[in-house]
C-alpha cells in the first residue's frame, strides 16, 4: 500500500467508525465503491464514496442530491436501500445495501431469453417496486435492465434514482431523459407527461427483453429508433403465450392515455400466475411503512446497547442515527430471508406434525386465537385465465398466537410444511381419492392421489389486526377448496 491509499484509508476509518472497510468493488467517473461490515451487526453494506469537487465539475450536483433524497424515503424489498449518508468537505459518504451479484442486463445476455415462469418472477418484483415508488409521488424514468441489480437469491433490486423526480397533482413533466430504447413515445417526442406512463412504458420495454432476449426497438440510427418507437413498430415471436401477447401491446401503447396502468397489470392473468404471497398485497406508501415497527428487531438493537426510547423516537421522526442504521440492516437482512429463492421450487420435507422452532414453540398451545378469527375475508379468481385463488381471514391476535393456531391446524389435517419467512409458509397435502370403475362383470376400486400446493402468509394491515392470505399454487381447484373449509373449521371461523 502507498503512502496516498494508507493516507485515504485512514481517513476513512476516521470518519467511518462504524464500519470495517473492505475491497473496492467498483470505480465510476466521479465515484468508487467499496465494501464494508457493519460493526455493531456484523451484516455487509457497500459505501459509495462521491468526490465532491468531480461532482462540480461535472455539474451534476443536483442530480446526486436528488439522488440521496428519494432513496432515503423508499423503503422497498426490491428497490435498493440507503441506509445513512455522511458528508465530509471532499466527499459524500453513501452507505447502502450490498447487493452481490451484477446487473439484469448481463443475465439477459447470458441467458438470453427467459423461459415465461422466471420472466414472470422478476417482472412481478420489478412492478411491485415501481408502483411502491408511485405510490410515493417518485417516477423513476430510467428504468432497463443496467439500472436492475440481481442478489444472491436472483431478486431484483431497482438503482440509480439519478433521473428520477417527484410528481405533483396537476402538474406534468417534460425533461426528455433516459435511454433511447426504453424512453416512451411522449418523452422522446418532447411532449408533457404525468410520470406513471412513461415508466410503464420501460417496464413494457424490459418485460420484452426478458421474454426475447432482444429490444422491441432497436436500431444504430437514432432517428430511425425514434420514428420506430413514436409509431409503436415492433414484432412479437411466435413463441410467447397468448397472455403475453396481450400484456406487451397494452404495455407498448405509443398513446400514454391508453396504456394499461399499473393496477390493470396487476389484475392481468399473465402477471397473476404463481404471483408470490409478500407481492399479493400491494406496497404501502413510506408514511405508512413508518409507522410500522417491528418489536423483535426493536429488542435485537438495543441489546447491541442503544436505548429503547431513543430508538422508537428515532424511527417514528425518520432520524439518522447509529440506532436506526442497525434497526434497518438487522430488519432488512431478516426480510431478504423472506423472499424466496424460487417460488416453484417443491423441497418439501416430509414429516408428521410439522416443523417447530423456538420461533413457534407448541408444548403448551392454549386453543385462544381460533375464535378471535373473522369469517371468510376475500375469495377472489379468474376462472377462465388464472389458476390463482385465494382466500383471507382477519385475526386480532398476536402474530406468535395466530401461527401456532395455523401450525396445530395444518397437523391435523396431515399438510406438510416448510417455512420461508416468520409469517410466511408453503404447505403441501397429497389428497386421496377413491374412484369406482365399472364393467359388465364386476366392480373395481382405485385409489388416486391429487397433490395440493399452497402458502400462507400473516399480513400486518393494521395496529393489532391481522390478515392471514391462502393462496393456491397448485392442484385441482374444488379439492383446495374442500382442504381449505376443513382448515377454517380447525381454526374454529366456520
Amino acid at each position: 500500500m502507498d503512502g496516498s491509499s494508507e493516507k485515504t484509508t485512514n481517513r476513512m476509518v476516521t470518519i467511518l467508525p462504524n464500519y470495517k472497510i473492505g475491497k473496492t468493488l467498483g470505480y465510476g467517473s466521479f465515484a468508487k465503491v467499496k465494501l464494508a461490515l457493519h460493526v455493531a451487526t456484523g451484516h455487509k453494506v457497500a459505501i459509495k464514496i462521491l468526490n465532491r469537487a468531480k461532482i462540480k465539475n461535472m455539474g451534476i450536483e443536483i442530480k446526486v442530491q436528488r439522488e440521496i433524497k428519494i432513496l432515503r424515503l423508499l423503503m422497498h424489498p426490491h428497490i435498493i436501500r440507503q441506509y445513512e449518508v455522511i458528508e465530509t468537505p471532499d466527499d459524500i459518504y453513501v452507505v447502502m445495501e450490498y447487493v452481490k451479484s451484477g446487473e439484469l442486463f448481463d443475465y439477459i445476455i447470458e441467458k438470453g431469453r427467459l423461459q415465461e415462469d422466471e420472466a414472470r418472477h422478476l417482472f412481478q418484483q420489478i412492478i411491485s417496486g415501481v408502483e411502491y415508488c408511485h405510490r410515493n409521488m417518485i417516477v423513476h424514468r430510467d428504468l432497463k435492465p443496467e439500472n436492475m441489480l440481481l442478489d444472491s437469491k436472483c431478486n431484483i433490486k431497482i438503482v440509480d434514482f439519478g433521473l428520477s423526480n417527484v410528481m405533483h397533482d396537476g402538474h406534468f413533466l417534460k425533461t426528455s431523459c433516459g435511454s433511447p430504447n426504453y424512453a416512451a413515445p411522449e418523452v422522446i417526442s418532447g411532449k408533457p407527461y404525468s410520470g406513471p406512463e412513461v415508466d410503464i412504458w420501460s417496464c413494457g420495454v424490459i418485460l420484452y427483453a426478458l421474454l426475447c432476449g432482444t429490444l422491441p426497438f432497436d436500431d444504430e440510427n437514432i432517428p430511425t429508433l425514434f420514428d420506430k418507437i413514436k409509431k409503436g413498430m415492433y414484432t412479437l415471436p411466435d413463441h410467447l403465450s397468448y397472455v403475453a401477447r396481450d400484456l406487451i401491446p397494452r404495455m407498448l401503447m405509443v398513446d400514454p392515455l391508453m396504456r394499461i396502468s399499473i393496477t390493470e397489470i396487476r389484475q392481468h392473468p399473465w402477471f397473476n400466475n404463481h404471483l408470490p404471497l409478500y407481492l399479493y398485497i400491494p406496497p404501502l406508501d413510506t408514511i405508512e411503512e413508518t409507522k410500522k415497527i417491528d418489536e423483535e428487531i426493536i429488542q435485537k438493537v438495543v441489546n447491541i446497547g442503544f436505548d429503547r426510547n431513543q430508538v422508537v423516537e428515532s424511527l417514528v421522526n425518520r432520524i439518522q442515527n447509529e440506532a436506526t442504521v442497525a434497526y434497518h440492516l438487522i430488519l432488512d437482512n431478516r426480510n431478504q430471508n423472506c423472499v424466496p429463492k424460487d417460488p416453484f421450487q417443491s423441497n418439501f420435507k416430509e414429516i408428521s406434525g410439522g416443523i417447530f422452532n423456538s420461533t413457534f414453540p407448541v408444548q403448551n398451545i392454549t386453543s385462544h386465537v381460533g375464535h378471535s378469527f373473522s369469517a371468510l375475508y376475500g375469495l377472489k379468481s379468474h376462472v377462465k385465465d388464472d389458476k390463482t385463488w385465494t382466500l383471507g381471514l382477519q385475526s386480532q391476535g398476536s402474530p406468535h398466537d395466530i401461527m401456532n393456531e395455523i401450525f396445530k391446524a395444518l397437523q391435523n389435517l396431515k399438510v406438510c410444511w416448510k417455512k420461508i419467512g416468520l409469517y410466511n409458509i408453503k404447505c403441501r397435502r397429497v389428497q386421496r381419492r377413491v374412484r369406482s370403475l365399472a364393467n359388465y362383470t364386476n366392480h373395481t376400486i382405485e385409489d388416486e392421489c391429487a397433490i395440493i400446493k399452497f402458502e400462507l402468509q400473516l399480513y400486518k394491515v393494521r395496529e393489532g389486526k391481522y390478515l392471514l392470505d391462502i393462496q393456491r399454487i397448485d392442484g385441482p381447484q374444488f379439492i383446495f377448496f374442500d382442504l381449505c373449509v376443513a382448515f377454517l373449521r380447525d381454526l374454529g371461523v366456520v
